[in-house]
Formats: structure tokens, C-alpha cells, sequence
């Protein structure tokens, strides 16, 4: 006997996509709404167990009412020639009147009292071009961010500044520019003072030194004379006695 065909309406009805990169956790929602005037028991089951968590995987569906399903996919190393062969499928049954366990009643239900959907998993990767787009965007949003932060708050809200507050702004850069001049020329000046003070000591060393050489000449010349003396007196001496 063929089962009933099912009550519950699914969004998406064939497909759930994963959207990457799937560096982290994906998830993507199922949407179960039941139009009959009749509770609905439901259960969401996959083929890779290990890989997603459902939240809720089971539970009563009121009549008139919907319910969202997260389907989170859990992060793995993503092969593009690897086709996704990972399926869901949504089994649903009428809930008696008085029903008071729901486990109860799923097992004891009969084949063709069960309604089942099922949908395929596909993986899509962002195309080369939406990553770059993307980099760029978040790129330029986080510049605005620190230029905006950088300027003053009077310049943050210059739509609101009359003529004579944006005067005054402009003068107080033109003066920070100017003193911004006047400390670049006195740092400059201040290398040339030093510059010349390093080459004035250079050259008083120099002096020095040579007058130091200097002396030390003169003081050999002396020593030298006062031996030639003695050794004449000592010559002139002999003779004389």
C-alpha cells in the first residue's frame, strides 16, 4: 500500500544549501508548516548523523501553525570535486486526539500512516570574485571607520556648522600648519648649531694637540741644549786645568 502523501509543507521543498566557506558553522533553516486542522508529529532524520545538528529533530506541529528547523552543518575540509551525497528527510504522522507519548506513538504507527520528504544537501562555494568583492568591502568600510574616528567632532558634523564656525576651523589648521613650519625651521637650525659646535671642538682639539706636539719639541730642544752645555764645560774645564 502506497503511503500518504505528505501534509506538512516543507520551505525549501527539495533542497537545503550550505552556503561556504566551511571553516566554521553553516546552517541553513527548514521551515515546517502544517495547514491541517490536525496536530502533526514530525521527526527530521539525515544520512550523516555525525556531521549536522537539528534543532528541533522531532516534536508536534499544532494545526494552523509552523515551525523553523536549524540545520547546522559542522565546519570540514571542503573538496569542490567531491559532490554532497548527504540527504534529509522529514517523516511526519497525524498525532491521535489523546495523545500522551509521543514515542509511543511513532512506534506504534503503521507504514502507510507515515509521510515522509526528502531534500538533498548541496555546498556552495562563494565564487572568486564575491570573495574579492567582499574583501574590498569590508576593506573601504574599515577605512571609513578609522578616518571618520580620526577627525576632530567639529569636522564629524560640519552639515550642521555655519559659515563662521568653518572659518574658524580653517584658521586653526592654517595656524597649526604654521607652527608646524616654525618647529621644522627651529629643528633645522638647532642641527646647524650643533653641527658647528661639534666642528669648533673638533678644531680646538686639533690646536691643542699641535700644542702639545709643540711643546713637547721645545722641551726635547732644552734637554738636548742643556747637555750640550755640560758636556762643553766639562771639556773647557779639563783644558783650562
Amino acid at each position: 500500500m502506497a503511503r500518504p502523501e505528505q501534509v506538512l509543507l516543507l520551505e525549501p521543498q527539495h533542497e537545503l544549501k550550505f552556503r561556504g566557506p566551511f571553516s566554521d558553522v553553516v546552517t541553513a533553516n527548514l521551515k515546517l508548516a502544517n495547514p491541517t486542522d490536525r496536530n502533526v508529529c514530525f521527526k527530521v532524520k539525515t544520512t550523516a548523523p555525525r556531521r549536522y545538528c537539528v534543532r528541533p529533530n522531532s516534536g508536534i506541529i499544532d494545526a494552523g501553525t509552523s515551525i523553523n528547523v536549524s540545520v547546522m552543518l559542522q565546519p570540514f575540509d571542503y573538496d569542490p570535486n567531491e559532490k554532497s551525497k548527504h540527504k534529509f528527510m522529514v517523516q511526519s504522522l497525524l498525532a491521535p486526539p489523546d495523545m500522551t507519548d509521543m514515542e509511543g506513538v511513532w512506534k506504534e504507527a503503521k507504514p502507510e500512516e507515515l509521510m515522509d520528504s526528502k531534500l538533498r544537501c548541496v555546498f556552495e562555494m562563494p565564487a572568486e570574485n564575491e570573495k574579492t568583492h567582499d574583501m574590498d568591502n569590508k576593506m573601504a568600510s574599515s577605512l571609513l571607520k578609522s578616518e571618520s574616528s580620526t577627525l576632530p567632532s567639529k569636522l564629524m558634523s560640519s552639515s550642521t556648522l555655519d559659515d563662521g564656525e568653518v572659518k574658524k576651523i580653517m584658521e586653526e589648521c592654517k595656524r597649526l600648519q604654521m607652527e608646524a613650519q616654525r618647529l621644522r625651521e627651529e629643528n633645522k637650525q638647532i642641527r646647524e648649531d650643533d653641527g658647528l659646535r661639534m666642528r669648533k671642538s673638533n678644531m680646538m682639539s686639533q690646536h691643542a694637540s699641535m700644542g702639545m706636539k709643540r711643546e713637547e719639541g721645545l722641551s726635547a730642544r732644552s734637554v738636548a741644549l742643556i747637555v750640550l752645555f755640560f758636556v762643553l764645560g766639562v771639556i773647557v774645564g779639563k783644558l783650562v786645568l
